[in-house]
């Protein structure tokens, strides 16, 4: 009688946990086939797509494909599991612990996936604006962490908790920090003006109302990070750069318009001075890799000095900083030049007139 009792209590719990079990394995099955078979045709068919975007998305899904099937069919089968048999407490409180953490490890798995394609996805649309729009720390920080906190609330919204007292909670609390944290949140609100305005951006060139001049390597939620071509980092706290004038030389154009000033004697053909120096010019931009390709040289005659008639040449370099060895090779070989025509280069002269007083 005993070994008959003890059969039909098996026969008992494989009635309760057949479905279960078999709800698992066909997850995990669904899973493997979903990976094994179509994984390969869905990836071929985004390899044919130009856009990015379902590239990312496809790396970011695929590796967790088993995991999540294997999670919904455990959440199913444990949360449809019958507990009517039985009057033990402790069991059915585990069986629904155990399906709320399976529901738990999905929500946070999908969420940092999500997190991930997010992340990707401003990384891809602000190489696509270029200069306009890059991508920083300061959103890619905030899009990760928005994200993570609504998977958060949603987590504890399926355990049974209200996140209304929580969310009351977070914003008396947030006002207490925000007003111990007044200077930070300034500089990290103003790092978000400065990157929605763009007034400056990465990689822009510019020069600081103090002085100090450089390239924009970073913005982050607290500071601006600049180095000058000597190589020195210099930080500036956000709230400071938004209230400051700034000089941005690549805001419209990175090219960078150089003007040297030359004059030559009052005796000097100026037909062939304007002809010889233009020569000169479009061969220093030919030659040099700095100068800006599609810029013809400019000649202006602007006034009569002292000791020669002055002018202007113009030329143009591809950024700020391209422009010391343009006019380094420019006035090199213009002297060259100068001296083999037989133009000249006055020194000041002045005529003095002194007169004796008779006595």
């Amino acid at each position: 009688m005993e070994q008959i009792r003890n059969f039909f209590e098996t026969l008992a719990w494989l009635d309760i946990w057949l479905a279960p079990i078999i709800t698992i394995v066909i997850g995990v099955a669904a899973g493997w086939i979903f990976k094994t078979f179509l994984r390969s045709r869905i990836k071929s068919m985004i390899e044919k797509s130009k856009w990015q975007g379902d590239d990312l998305i496809f790396e970011s899904v695929q590796s967790h494909i088993i995991y999540w099937f294997f999670l919904i069919a455990v959440f199913m089968a444990l949360n449809g599991l019958d507990t009517s048999w039985t009057d033990n407490e402790a069991y059915t409180t585990y069986v629904s612990y155990g399906a709320k953490i399976a529901l738990t490890l999905l929500i946070l798995s999908v969420t940092m996936s999500i997190s991930k394609i997010s992340v990707g996805m401003l990384d891809l649309w602000a190489s696509g604006k270029g200069s306009a729009f890059p991508s920083t720390a300061i959103f890619t920080n905030l899009l990760r962490i928005t994200i993570l906190a609504i998977g958060t609330l949603i987590i504890l919204q399926s355990f049974g908790l209200s996140i209304t007292p929580l969310l009351t909670a977070f914003g008396v609390g947030g006002l207490a920090v925000s007003l111990a944290l007044k200077d930070t949140l300034a500089d990290f609100f103003a790092g978000l003006h400065i990157l929605l305005s763009q007034k400056v951006r990465i990689n822009d060139f510019i020069q600081l109302d103090s002085g100090e001049m450089g390239y924009i390597s970073n913005i982050t939620w607290r500071n601006t990070t600049m180095i000058e071509r000597t190589n020195n980092v210099i930080t500036i706290p956000n709230s400071k750069l938004s209230n400051a004038i700034i000089k941005n030389f690549d805001v419209r154009d990175t090219s960078y318009s150089i003007k040297i000033p030359l004059g030559v004697a009052y005796d000097s053909d100026l037909e062939q001075v304007q002809k010889v120096t233009l020569e000169v010019a479009q061969s220093v931009i030919d030659d040099l890799d700095e100068a800006k390709k599609d810029y013809e040289p400019v000649v202006r005659f602007q006034q009569f000095g002292d000791s020669s008639i002055n002018f202007m040449v113009y030329l143009r370099a591809i950024k700020y900083g391209d422009h010391h060895p343009i006019i380094d090779t420019f006035i090199r070989r213009l002297k060259m030049r100068y001296d083999s025509e037989g133009i000249e280069i006055p020194f000041p002269m002045r005529t003095l007139v002194h007169r004796n007083k008779s006595e």
